[in-house]
C-alpha cells in the first residue's frame, strides 16, 4: 500500500471519470507524490491513471480552483507550491470550521452515521496497538471525513474537505519527524463518542483541541 491510497474518501457509487481523476491527482498531490512546483504532464497522468484527456481536465480545473494546482498562461500547469507558513492560515479557518461540524455532527447523527461511528471505534483500538504513521493518517483521514459528513450539510462539508487536504499536505512534509501519536488516538475516540453520544458542546471541544494540537505538532517538526 502507498501512501496515495491512504487519501481517499468514501465512494457511495456512481463514480464519473471525472470524479476518480479528481480523487486520485488530488491524492497524488497531497501525499507529495507530485511534488510541489513540479511541472504537470496531463500525457502522463493519463497514462498513470488510464483516463482520457477529458476527466483529467475537469479535475485538474477543479484542483486549480482548490489552490492545489497552479495555471500560468503560456507557461503550463504546476503543482502548487507548499509553504509551511500556510499552517496558520488554514489552522484559523479549520479551528472555525470543523468544531462547528463537530457540534452540528452530534446533533443530527443518523443511526446509520452511528454505525459508522462504532466502526471507527473499533478501528482505533486496532490502530491503538501499535500506531504507526500511515495508519493513523488513513484513520484521521476517515474520522474526519466522517465527521464532516454527519454534519448533513454539504456545503460545510466541502470547505472542511478542502482544508483538511490542504493541512494533511503539510503533514506529508514533515511525516518523519512527527512522534506523538498517543494524543491523537486518543482525541479521535473522545470525539467520536461525543458525537454518538449526542454531545455538541463536547464534541465541538474535542475538536478544537484536537485541530489545536495537530498545528502545534505539524510546527514542531518543521
Amino acid at each position: 500500500m502507498t501512501a496515495a491510497t491512504l487519501i481517499q474518501p468514501e465512494l457511495t457509487g456512481g463514480e464519473s471519470q471525472a470524479d476518480r481523476a479528481y480523487r486520485e491527482i488530488r491524492a497524488l498531490i497531497v501525499t507529495l507524490d507530485l511534488p510541489p512546483g513540479s511541472v504537470i504532464s496531463e500525457p502522463e497522468l493519463q497514462a498513470r491513471l488510464g483516463l482520457g484527456r477529458t476527466p483529467i481536465r475537469e479535475a485538474l480545473r477543479t484542483l486549480a480552483n482548490e489552490r492545489l494546482v497552479e495555471v500560468y498562461p503560456r507557461r503550463g500547469m504546476f503543482v502548487a507550491a507548499l509553504d509551511p507558513r500556510d499552517l496558520s492560515s488554514l489552522s484559523e479557518v479549520r479551528e472555525e470550521t470543523e468544531p462547528f461540524a463537530a457540534r452540528l455532527a452530534a446533533q443530527r447523527r443518523s443511526d446509520d452515521d452511528l454505525a459508522v461511528i462504532e466502526e471507527l471505534l473499533a478501528a482505533i483500538d486496532e490502530v491503538a496497538k501499535a500506531p504507526d504513521m500511515l495508519s493513523l493518517i488513513e484513520l484521521d483521514q476517515r474520522i474526519h471525513h466522517h465527521i464532516y459528513r454527519c454534519a448533513h450539510n454539504e456545503f460545510l462539508q466541502s470547505v472542511c474537505d478542502q482544508h483538511y487536504m490542504h493541512a494533511l499536505r503539510i503533514w506529508f512534509l514533515a511525516l518523519d519527524r512527527v512522534t506523538h501519536l498517543g494524543d491523537a488516538v486518543a482525541e479521535h475516540r473522545d470525539l467520536l463518542m461525543a458525537v454518538r453520544d449526542g454531545d455538541p458542546d463536547r464534541a465541538a471541544e474535542v475538536m478544537s483541541i484536537h485541530v489545536r494540537g495537530f498545528e502545534a505538532e505539524v510546527r514542531r517538526a518543521l
